[in-house]
């Protein structure tokens, strides 16, 4: 029984600890322009967005990214930069922005629109824990 324990504590110590299953929720809301970044359950960041201007929309509902864009440029939108671009719902993504005085008003065309070094966390932290891992939640 005791070799049982030791060797059952020997594994334990030499596996990895991981702090959950690195689930990340990233939380937007239409209505305070504001995007809330969860890790594991725990809120780690809120930054302010801009999400679409009217007559444009962004779509709610529950989304898992589809792809990852480190530099992308827009085919829609004059080549607009999108850098840290997190594809949700065909062109519909979450990414960087050059327009930062306009963050916390609707300003888009339909994506989600964050300061670039925001971006760029959200980006990586979706790269390492995978897009499997990650939920994109959009509300009024």
């Amino acid at each position: 029984m005791i070799r049982l324990f030791a060797a059952v504590l020997c594994l334990m110590l030499a596996a990895p600890v991981f702090a959950g299953d690195g689930q990340i929720v990233a939380r937007v809301s239409i209505s305070e322009q504001k995007i809330r970044i969860f890790q594991d359950g725990a809120h780690l960041y809120t930054w302010p967005v801009s999400t679409a201007k009217a007559p444009k929309i962004t779509p709610t509902g529950t989304f898992t990214p589809e792809f990852l864009s480190r530099d992308h440029r827009s085919s829609r939108y004059n080549n607009a930069p999108m850098p840290f671009a997190i594809f949700y719902r065909g062109n519909y993504a979450i990414h960087g922005t050059d327009q930062i005085k306009r963050l916390g008003n609707p300003a888009s065309k339909g994506c989600v629109r964050l300061h670039p070094d925001n971006a760029r966390v959200l980006f990586t932290m979706v790269r390492e824990r995978g897009m499997q891992n990650t939920r994109v939640i959009i509300t009024q």
